[in-house]
């Protein structure tokens, strides 16, 4: 499996993850019982079905690793995307996070990610 995953994250939430040392999810994710995570290859894909259009998100990356035997990954709910999804059950320690950046939105839109993301 990918040594890095990545979850977008409100910019504001992300600074209550700050303060508190850990990140406890969005509300989907707490609906859902886990923390969604995307590779990097899944990333864009992700972005554009779930988060089209939000401003003010921060993209961050986790060192799988460090997450324990709370990843696992699985298919998408009702295998509606192919291949298998990080899952994280439990709250996203900072000390497993390598860098948290903004990912601001172009003319269009749409996130713009770094080079690093293909």
């Amino acid at each position: 499996m990918d040594a890095l995953i990545y979850t977008l994250v409100r910019a504001a939430d992300w600074q209550a993850a700050e303060r508190a040392g850990a990140y406890a999810g969005s509300a989907d994710d707490r609906r859902d019982g886990f923390l969604h995570f995307s590779t990097a290859s899944q990333l864009r894909a992700s972005a554009a079905k779930h988060r089209a259009g939000v401003p003010d998100l921060m993209l961050v990356e986790v060192d799988a690793a460090a997450c324990g035997d709370a990843l696992r990954w699985e298919p998408a709910a009702g295998g509606s995307r192919p291949g298998l999804f990080p899952h994280l059950y439990g709250t996203l320690p900072l000390s497993a996070v390598r860098s948290a950046t903004a990912l601001p939105l172009d003319t269009d839109g749409r996130h713009v990610f770094p080079p690093s993301i293909p």
